[in-house]
Formats: structure tokens, sequence, C-alpha cells
């Protein structure tokens, strides 16, 4: 595993208010969160344990829930319409999933691995941990081009789950407590957002690991986050750094 970096100084900083805390499934080892119809949608992986689910934020009750088979490690999740695409670490296989009812409708392919996975309406996005995001064809899932991510002059190595808010696309990187906002125009860093102490290492337990899963609620301007296997998931403000 590379180490990641400290980000480059002189980009613009910011930490966090929490807002409210929600409980969170704590064998959920979450890879992918979307928030739409007042509930949430999560992809959680490793194999043997993967599943899609729809979960309901108040009681973090999972409502609906489909096991993806024990040969997949499963990824990153997207909503595009009225389906929901699910990614796979290294089976270069995603899945195209009916929202209502979560049946898999169809696969398609890609060839790197399958982290995080984002669409805004316009652009569907993909990471595979290294420093490049994959624009796909949403209906398709085609590729159409790649974009390095550059903090400073520095590649940003390790681009985890995505998610788009407020136009911006924001990323985990893997190993850390900080989420990266990110131009896709430029692929530049255009600012970080440290949640160090977010969840207190106490918190965390045995088998608690690292920040991952940001989902926006675009109708209620709301931001939420968790982590693999944490206990609870939280909405956040994000506030700049003096």
């Amino acid at each position: 595993m590379k180490a990641q970096a400290q980000p480059v100084a002189g980009t613009p900083r910011y930490s966090f208010r929490v807002v409210k805390a929600f409980p969170h499934d704590p064998t959920a080892f979450t890879q992918g969160l979307v928030f739409a119809d007042g509930i949430f949608y999560e992809s959680t992986g490793l194999r043997g344990y993967s599943t899609l689910r729809k979960v309901t934020p108040e009681t973090g009750t999972v409502i609906q829930q489909v096991q993806v088979e024990d040969r997949y490690f499963a990824e990153g999740l997207a909503l595009v319409g009225d389906e929901l695409l699910q990614l796979t670490w290294e089976e270069n296989v995603g899945f195209v999933h009916d929202k209502k009812t979560l049946k898999r409708l169809r696969t398609f392919t890609y060839p790197t691995e399958g982290w995080g996975m984002a669409f805004d309406g316009q652009n569907l996005v993909m990471s595979d941990g290294s420093s490049r995001l994959f624009f796909l064809d949403p209906k398709t899932q085609k590729p159409l081009r790649s974009l390095q991510v550059f903090d400073g002059k520095r590649p940003l190595e390790q681009l985890n789950e995505l998610e788009f808010v407020r136009g911006e696309l924001w990323a985990n990187v893997w190993t850390t407590d900080r989420i990266a906002k990110i131009d896709v125009k430029t692929g530049r860093v255009t600012g970080w957002i440290d949640l160090s102490g977010l969840l207190r290492p106490e918190a965390r337990g045995p088998e608690g690991d690292v920040l991952n899963g940001i989902a926006w609620d675009k109708a209620g301007d709301r931001i939420f986050v968790t982590g693999k296997k944490w206990p609870w998931m939280f909405q956040i403000e994000v506030v700049p750094v003096s």
C-alpha cells in the first residue's frame, strides 16, 4: 500500500461540524453511497459479504437488500435515472440494477479496477484507486475519456469513493480521513476537507476501517459521510479553516 502524501500547501482547507448522527450497520463495509427518494442506497464490499441495499436514514435499518455473488468484491455506486450502477473491485465487471426492485438488469465491463463512481446528471465518473478519473457514457457505460487529478503539481493517488456535491466532485482518498474537492474540467484539487476526529477511535471498534462514503441530498442540501464498518452515519456541515 502506498502512503498518501500530505495535501499541497496553499490549497483551501475545510473542517466540519456535525449536524446529526444516524445509526449505521457496523458490519457494512461501505464502498458506495447514494441518497435519493429519502433513503440511502448503499453498496457494501468484501467477498462473501457484498450487497446492494436500501437503508432508512433515521434508524439505519436495511429495508431491502440483494446479495452479490461470493466471487465479487462490490465497490462504488451511482444512480443514473432509475438504474443503480454498481462496480466490483478486481473483476472488471459492473452491475446495472433496477432502483425500485434492486433486480440486476445487465452487466458492463471496464479494463481497470473499480473503486468509486458518481453521476451528476451529465458526467458518469469512475475511479480505480490511481490518480485518474474515467468518464463513461451514462447509458452504455462505454469509456469516453480519462483525466488525471493533481494537487498542485503532484498527481493525487488513491482516489476512492466519489460524489458530486453542488457541482464539484468530492473524492475520498483511501487510507486517510480527507476528502478532495476536484474540478472535473481541469483535474485540479480545489480544496481539502479534513474529517479527522469525526469518529472517535474508541467508537471505531476492532474492525472499524477508514472513512469511505459520501452522499449528497440535493433537495435538502444535506451532506452525509460514513466509513467502512462505522456504527454511525454523519450529517455534516463543511466550514472553512482560517
